[in-house]
């Protein structure tokens, strides 16, 4: 296994530059989905993740078809799909989950058939479904960063609304709160984190990106705050060693990465201070068999008691 120094000799090489650029918008992808997925993960959206992360095929596969910027044309056809995803949810005769199957299976199998018309098909499919290291050009560090930014300060901005709405959606309705609006300016949130993190995790794994860093920060804290900072803190960790393993041992980055999501999810559901199995287990056992209810039910009174002799 290379050690971390030589790791990081290989970040400084500079017939290795495309490593450190793989590194970056792995960061900054993890970042941006972490942050994004906590509203995902408290909405219980983490279907609509998985739809947008293949509704943004097509846009990719007509981008690299047209030799066009990937991020912009992923971004094109992912916020066409969740304002429609949006806007059919709207009939009451139709329940969300339909409609995004529907979009879910017509968005991929759309990408599936354009990007067939490009030389190398077999291989351009692998990159996208599975990312690629290797293909990350400079230009799309500044579109991952630049993108990135404006999706944290479009959260900061509608915080407080979209923490109304994952709370009480019904309430929020009724106190006037934009629900439809916010409904769809976090459908485009999540498609622009899904996309800037498409050519390093790849199409397939990327909702793993999006969903596990905020789940495991869940059970980690029972604060909104602490979640949202600790969610891309869990992410960008799980990029950092992932990519080092995935150089290390020359497999795939994607895969090396959700599976270093997945243990530390797998360790906090088991490890957790408050919520993990084994502290609910020790607290179990620490309350006797015999303690009486917390607030029992008073016994109805019989008609002759209290009576007077």
């Amino acid at each position: 296994m290379m050690s971390p120094a030589d790791f990081l000799a290989d970040l400084l090489n500079p017939d290795l530059v495309f490593l450190p650029k793989a590194l970056a918008v792995a960061v900054m992808s993890s970042i941006a989905c972490g942050v994004v997925g906590c509203y995902v993960v408290l909405r219980g959206m983490a279907f609509i993740g998985d739809t947008v992360a293949h509704a943004v095929f097509p846009g990719l596969a007509v981008a690299f078809v047209a030799g066009g910027n990937l991020v912009l044309g992923g971004a094109a056809a992912g916020v066409v799909t969740a304002v429609l995803i949006a806007v059919v949810a709207q009939n009451r005769r139709l329940r969300e989950d339909s409609v995004i199957g529907i979009c879910f299976v017509a968005a991929f199998a759309l990408g599936i058939v354009v990007i067939s018309r490009a030389p190398g098909y077999a291989g351009s499919l692998q990159q996208f479904l599975f990312g690629s290291i290797t293909g990350i050009p400079t230009s799309d560090l500044y579109v991952v960063a630049g993108t990135g930014a404006a999706v944290l300060a479009a959260l900061t901005a509608l915080r407080k609304e979209l923490v109304t709405v994952a709370l009480d959606r019904e309430s929020a309705r009724a106190t006037g709160v934009p629900v439809f609006w916010l409904d769809l300016a976090l459908y485009v949130l999540v498609t622009l984190a899904v996309v800037i993190s498409v050519q390093t995790i790849g199409n397939i794994l990327v909702l793993a990106l999006l969903v596990t860093p905020a789940a495991t920060a869940r059970l980690l804290t029972d604060r909104l705050t602490v979640m949202l900072w600790l969610a891309p803190v869990i992410g960008s960790a799980a990029a950092v060693v992932g990519l080092y393993l995935s150089w290390s041992f020359d497999l795939p980055t994607g895969g090396v990465v959700v599976l270093v999501l997945t243990a530390g999810f797998l360790a906090a559901w088991t490890l957790a201070p408050r919520h993990g199995v084994l502290a609910r287990r020790t607290t179990r056992r620490r309350v006797p068999d015999d303690t009486p209810p917390p607030h029992p039910a008073p016994l109805p009174a019989r008609a002759d008691e209290g009576a007077p002799a």
